[in-house]
């Protein structure tokens, strides 16, 4: 009797050979965005802001220019999200209203420590003055990201513009310890540094909370 032909399961099925998980396509969703990450940090960092371009990061990333574009709708959200930190915000923001300006000194100064100097945000600070068009539309999609994170925990009416107050202070501070590194604020121990920033964030944070 000759053999039967074993029926091939249908296309799709649980069965078919070319049929995936679900969990595995979730995976290779975040493999991939944290390849597309990972590329533009190295891109911004190498490149600076303004001449790093999309195409160059989905080359690095060895994804489509379209799956960046779908990932991240703009070349501003895609910095933000590779910036070492932000990511963060939201969970150190939130707590004791009075313990803030503490988690926002000591987050920024354990990451700027830690920070290589070819780190996309001192990137951005070296680049502002060549590109300055370039540097306000990223500035700009950073106060949004941030007053976002901030107005969940400070309902003041005036929230943008403390949340821009803030920035443009450890803008400078950045500038002169990270940038230059001259100047007493580049001598400062750490936590001489975090005894000057704590009192100088209350003020520009919790004034008449």
């Amino acid at each position: 009797m000759a053999e039967q032909k074993r029926s091939r399961p249908p296309a799709g099925s649980a069965g078919a050979g070319s049929s995936r998980p679900a969990g595995r396509r979730v995976r290779d969703k975040e493999a991939r965005r944290a390849a597309i990450i990972a590329a533009a940090r190295a891109a911004f960092a190498e490149q600076g802001y303004a001449k790093t371009t999309i195409r160059e990061i989905a080359r690095r990333a060895r994804v489509t220019h379209g799956l960046v574009m779908l990932h991240f709708s703009t070349k501003e959200q895609l910095f933000i999200a590779a910036m070492p930190g932000t990511g963060d915000l939201g969970s150190f923001v939130e707590g004791d209203l009075r313990a803030l300006p503490d988690r926002i000194a000591r987050a920024y100064i354990e990451r700027m420590e830690s920070a290589s100097s070819a780190d996309p945000f001192l990137a951005l600070i070296r680049s502002a003055a060549s590109d300055q068009d370039a540097a306000k539309k990223l500035l700009m999609a950073m106060g949004q990201h941030s007053t976002e994170s901030y107005r969940a925990v400070l309902p003041a009416d005036d929230i943008e513009m403390r949340v821009a107050s803030l920035g443009a202070y450890l803008i400078g501070v950045t500038f002169s310890r990270y940038v230059l590194r001259e100047g007493p604020l580049a001598a400062a121990s750490r936590a001489e540094l975090e005894a000057r920033l704590v009192p100088a964030i209350r003020g520009i944070l919790l004034e008449s909370q």
